[in-house]
């Protein structure tokens, strides 16, 4: 079984930066894809960003590209997303996800696991 812990949500002005964490714990994640997705409230859940645990590969949607940024740190099993310059409309509910399958990564359906969710809010 895998668990997934986010962390590092809050309350930031527009314009401001966040960085959230996600601890994984129960397997090693050598081969794994995992990313992060996000539902804002009367919304569906989006793609935001992913990575590719054996090479390193990395994807974004094109809402956030150049603003966030997904990294890992192998030896801590922890997956990272930066967020810079913050918009109002980058206010949602942000889960991480992984899993083992090789899939496109940007389907919130193909993965496995989830974690519980951060609350992330930007302010006008």
């Amino acid at each position: 079984q895998v668990q997934l812990v986010e962390s590092g949500g809050g309350l930031v002005q527009a314009g401001g930066s966040l960085r959230l964490s996600c601890a994984a714990s129960g397997r090693t994640f050598s081969n794994y894809g995992m990313g992060w997705f996000r539902q804002a409230p009367g919304k569906e859940r989006e793609f935001v960003a992913a990575l590719s645990w054996s090479d390193g590969r990395t994807y974004y949607a094109d809402g956030v590209k150049g603003r966030f940024t997904i990294s890992r740190d192998n030896a801590k099993n922890t997956m990272y997303l930066q967020m810079n310059s913050l918009k109002p409309e980058d206010t949602a509910v942000y889960y991480c996800a992984a899993t083992a399958r090789v899939v496109p990564l940007i389907v919130g359906r193909d993965y496995d696991y989830w974690g519980q969710g951060t609350q992330v809010t930007v302010s006008s």
